[in-house]
């Protein structure tokens, strides 16, 4: 039987973009940033205060987003879509430095080091993910509510 909790976090570990969907008052956006994730499915961006999607989170943090692996003619849909609540976090985050600069491939500093130059972390806590998996269920969504 396929694990379907391990099938996201492969998707999570081998993603490198996110589409992040936001609504402010000039309608719906979709950007696109680097993230990083926790054990426990949330995920993380860093992005510069004034961007649109992060001043769409300040007024409205209900967002959605997609992570595709899958990018190629004939090759199995894999990736997931997703909803949830966002937030800017504040000061530095080292925990989060160091996983950033490991997945852009970088070296980890021997000493905390701000990155963020202006920019600020935002959290995604994920209420509900669709799991899209063609290998394993065709084209049959697995659904996951993280609200309950």
């Amino acid at each position: 039987m396929v694990d379907i909790k391990q099938r996201i976090l492969e998707v999570l570990k081998s993603g490198h973009l996110m589409s992040l969907g936001t609504i402010d008052d000039g309608g719906v956006w979709v950007a696109d940033v680097i993230y990083i994730f926790d054990d426990d499915l949330n995920i993380f961006w860093m992005s510069a205060p004034d961007c649109r999607h992060s001043k769409a989170i300040e007024k409205n943090n209900l967002v959605s987003g997609s992570i595709t692996i899958s990018n190629k003619s004939k090759e199995d849909n894999f990736g997931i879509q997703f909803s949830g609540k966002a937030e800017r976090l504040e000061g530095m985050r080292f925990d989060l430095v160091i996983k950033h600069l490991s997945k852009r491939g970088y070296k980890i500093p021997p000493k905390p080091m701000d990155i963020l130059d202006g920019d600020f972390w935002y959290k995604l806590k994920l209420d509900f993910i669709d799991l899209i998996d063609e290998k394993n269920f065709g084209f049959d969504k697995k659904k996951i509510d993280l609200k309950k």
